[in-house]
């Protein structure tokens, strides 16, 4: 059986992400943890309630403890599992018919070994222990003090906001929550929209994006004392940017200004940034210029990528993928709360997003899908790992995770299969990235001919 995902375990909550699925990885989950503690944590969906109880049920008949926290973001979940563990219930971005289901150990996702691990477990149906040996349950508050946590660590970063006005499009998520306290109790005056949790993301669907959040990019553009707008998708771990004008800043920008402040902020030798392939140049560029390096893992991998750094005595000060950020001083999990309150400060200490954004150079930047049958992808990756090369000569190569290429001038392309669709994946950026993309899909598409 194959349950997990990149992002745990998430579908349809009628068909997939069920509460006999709940019951049976919750048992499952507390069978093969080392803890006698779990805390569980849901969001606003309306198939969460039934899903908690199911999965407090099959945790307690593994013999664990059970903490609810109720509803609060995904980041709150994970800091309420450090010394313990927790699951999320929760299907992030995706439409309100769907619910899922993350792990985590320590502050942690549960990696691919700890995943593979319950996915046997569930395969064998195991009993529940002793009758006399079941865990107890009980109601749990973290929600202030992860807020308070937040806020704490923020204070380390920049400058207060004070008199700084955030518009925060808290999307009918668990944003509503935590974002805009954290940001008033920081200094910040804030206007928050669709701040009621909402099962039915009412407001706009879950997914911010340029499309998504057009209310609140026109509620900024059009408002004169409104300095920037934030966006969180439904469990507040993803964070999107608007800057006054109403344009979503590129998520690769924000990840450059925060490494960049991360690779500066640190006292240690050999400043570390984890990011992934489809992550733009320029986080390379703004990492080098404050005396950093980067190193890239497969998406979903940050926690992994972070541990084998450690695991080398490498220092890492930030890790991030576009929309989703690491706070390593904070937490090992992503937090688009910490992020809209570190972000906030950064932009009063530059005294405006523009001047924060300034020294990042920002290419033009484009993604596109081509169609190709999921049981070609093996021979078509191998045959652009020969193809891309030969056709770009003059560019750095690397294959660890898809094909990417870097040019003199810092512009790059990335091919990789797709894990969930049948498409070869291209991302691109490059003063002129048309040209670019045309080229390299004529390579991926003869491959592709060539294969099937």
């Amino acid at each position: 059986m194959d349950l997990f995902g990149t992002a745990g375990i998430r579908g349809s909550a009628r068909s997939r992400v069920t509460p006999d699925l709940a019951l049976t990885v919750g048992r499952a989950a507390g069978l093969h943890a080392d803890t006698a503690e779990f805390v569980v944590g849901r969001d606003g969906r309306e198939t969460g309630d039934a899903l908690e109880a199911a999965m407090a049920a099959g945790l307690e008949s593994a013999g664990v403890d059970v903490r609810l926290v109720g509803q609060v973001p995904t980041p709150a979940l994970a800091w309420a599992s450090r010394g313990r563990h927790g699951v999320m219930l929760t299907a992030s971005h995706n439409p309100p018919a769907d619910n899922g289901i993350k792990l985590f150990a320590d502050g942690v996702e549960y990696g691919d070994a700890a995943e593979t691990a319950i996915e046997a477990r569930v395969d064998d149906e195991e009993l529940p222990v002793a009758w006399d040996a079941w865990g107890a349950r009980e109601r749990l508050d973290v929600i202030d003090d992860y807020r308070g946590a937040v806020v704490d660590y923020a204070r380390g970063h920049g400058a207060p906001p004070d008199g700084l006005r955030i518009a925060c499009d808290c999307g009918n998520g668990m944003a509503a929550r935590a974002v805009p306290q954290t940001l008033r109790e920081l200094g910040a005056d804030v206007v928050a929209l669709n701040a009621n949790v909402d099962g039915h993301f009412s407001g706009r669907p879950s997914k911010p994006t340029p499309e998504t959040v057009r209310d609140l990019r026109a509620f900024v553009a059009d408002t004169d004392d409104v300095d920037v707008g934030l966006a969180h998708d439904g469990d507040a771990d993803r964070i999107v940017v608007v800057d006054g004008d109403g344009e979503v800043v590129h998520e690769d920008t924000v990840l450059a200004v925060l490494a960049e402040h991360y690779t500066r902020a640190s006292d240690v030798a050999d400043p570390m940034v984890v990011t992934t392939p489809n992550a733009s140049g320029r986080i390379d560029e703004r990492v080098r210029a404050a005396g950093g390096r980067t190193e890239r893992v497969r998406l979903g991998a940050l926690h992994e990528g972070i541990a084998s750094a450690r695991d080398a005595d490498g220092d890492v000060v930030f890790a991030a993928e576009p929309w989703k950020h690491i706070h390593t001083r904070f937490g090992g999990w992503i937090d688009g709360v910490a992020s809209a309150a570190v972000l906030a400060r950064l932009i009063a200490d530059a005294g405006g997003l523009d001047a924060l954004r300034d020294p990042v150079t920002e290419r033009p930047y484009r993604k596109l899908s081509v169609e190709c049958p999921d049981d070609a992808k093996p021979a078509i990756m191998d045959a652009l790992g020969d193809a891309l090369p030969a056709a770009f000569p003059d560019a750095d190569v690397s294959t660890e995770y898809g094909v990417r290429l870097t040019f003199p001038d810092d512009a790059w392309t990335l091919v990789r299969p797709s894990g969930t669709e049948p498409y070869v994946r291209l991302y691109a950026e490059s003063e002129d990235v048309d040209a670019l993309v045309d080229d390299v899909r004529t390579v991926v598409e003869d491959a592709i001919a060539d294969a099937t």
